[in-house]
Order: structure tokens, then C-alpha cells, then sequence
């Protein structure tokens, strides 16, 4: 890396994205820890993680069939909305 003048980062701040602090409904557990499936196209899973650039973060929004474990809808934004949930979840 030295040879080639590329640097590593230093430690990376942890960025708070979950507001657990509202009145909104929550949604009932309907998984309930069971990742085993028998079919395909019967349970999707997601999650949202954030990747830090030197342009800034960037939201990326995944959708895995838990059968398969196949990424099977994604989306990429600069912002974390729910329209980055909706894209992914279209793709699938």
C-alpha cells in the first residue's frame, strides 16, 4: 500500500440511523427467528446498512429470498427515505 501511496482511513464514526423514540406503530414478528423455507418466493428478508465514501455515505437497501439467499432486490440513494425501501423491494 505504501509503495503505491494508497493510505488506509482512519477509525470510522458510527452513524446512528434508527429512531426507536416514536409513536408509530410496530410491526408484529412474523418470522419469529424461522430462516428455514421450504420454497422459493415465500419469505423475503431486507435490511438498510449505510457505506461510507469520500463523497459521503450512501444508503444501500437489500431484499434476500431467505429459500435462495439470493439478493433478489437492491437500491443505492444518498438518502435514507423510504422511497430507498420501495426501489428495492420494485426490483424484487
Amino acid at each position: 500500500m505504501q509503495l503505491h501511496g494508497i493510505r488506509a482511513k482512519g477509525k470510522r464514526r458510527f452513524k446512528v440511523t434508527t429512531d426507536s423514540k416514536h409513536d408509530s406503530p410496530i410491526s408484529p414478528n412474523l418470522l419469529n427467528r424461522e430462516f428455514s423455507v421450504a420454497e422459493p418466493d415465500k419469505v423475503w428478508a431486507g435490511d438498510i446498512t449505510y457505506i461510507a465514501t469520500d463523497e459521503g455515505c450512501l444508503f444501500l437497501a437489500v431484499v434476500i429470498d431467505l429459500f435462495s439467499r439470493q439478493v433478489v432486490g437492491w437500491s443505492l440513494r444518498q438518502d435514507m427515505t423510504r422511497d430507498i425501501v420501495i426501489d428495492a423491494l420494485r426490483m424484487a
